[in-house]
């Protein structure tokens, strides 16, 4: 596919317009300039990294997509972080781990993040976190989340204390 941005104008047909006929509309964007599930084609049959809404970050070969940017994913992985115990939230160092899935269905509407992987820096571990036993990083990224949703309720605790409302502040009791 070719290389166009924005500024370049679609390609025009060779046929002048006639004397008298009324003036062409405004020129558009080329049509690969549009997102679409169409531009998953240049992806076809490279290894990504798909990050889904809920956090998880999924390392795979892309085999085959639809109209709808469902995804399948061969041979993938899944990639767990967790910070070290008592490090910088400032600072992105822990520990990561990686679970084998194999054949993974991605719904289009679960991606948030899609990107090509560098295969010269795949092996790589990832800047500022080192590799370690799978179940230690599961348990230590389930504390942090389990202490990010309480640290979230009290925060959207004293926002409705002071007037503001969100979708998340109501707990509903049956």
């Amino acid at each position: 596919m070719e290389n166009l941005n924005t500024s370049d104008a679609p390609p025009q047909g060779g046929t002048a317009p006639l004397p008298g006929a009324p003036p062409q509309a405004p020129a558009q964007l080329p049509p690969q300039m549009f997102t679409t599930a169409a531009q998953l084609l240049d992806l076809t049959d490279k290894k990504l990294m798909v990050v889904l809404r809920d956090g998880r970050k999924l390392i795979g070969v892309l085999r085959s997509w639809d109209q709808f940017a469902n995804l399948v994913l061969q041979s993938t992985t899944e990639r767990i972080f967790a910070p070290k115990p008592g490090s910088d939230a400032n600072v992105p160092e822990g520990y990561f781990a990686d679970m084998e899935h194999g054949i993974f269905l991605v719904r289009g509407e679960n991606v948030l993040l899609l990107g090509e992987i560098d295969l010269d820096k795949d092996d790589d571990p990832p800047p500022g976190f080192e590799p370690a036993d799978l179940e230690a990083v599961r348990r230590l990224a389930e504390e942090k989340k389990a202490l990010d949703k309480t640290r979230e309720k009290k925060r959207l605790g004293k926002l409705a204390t002071m007037g503001f409302e969100g979708e998340n502040l109501g707990d509903l009791a049956f």
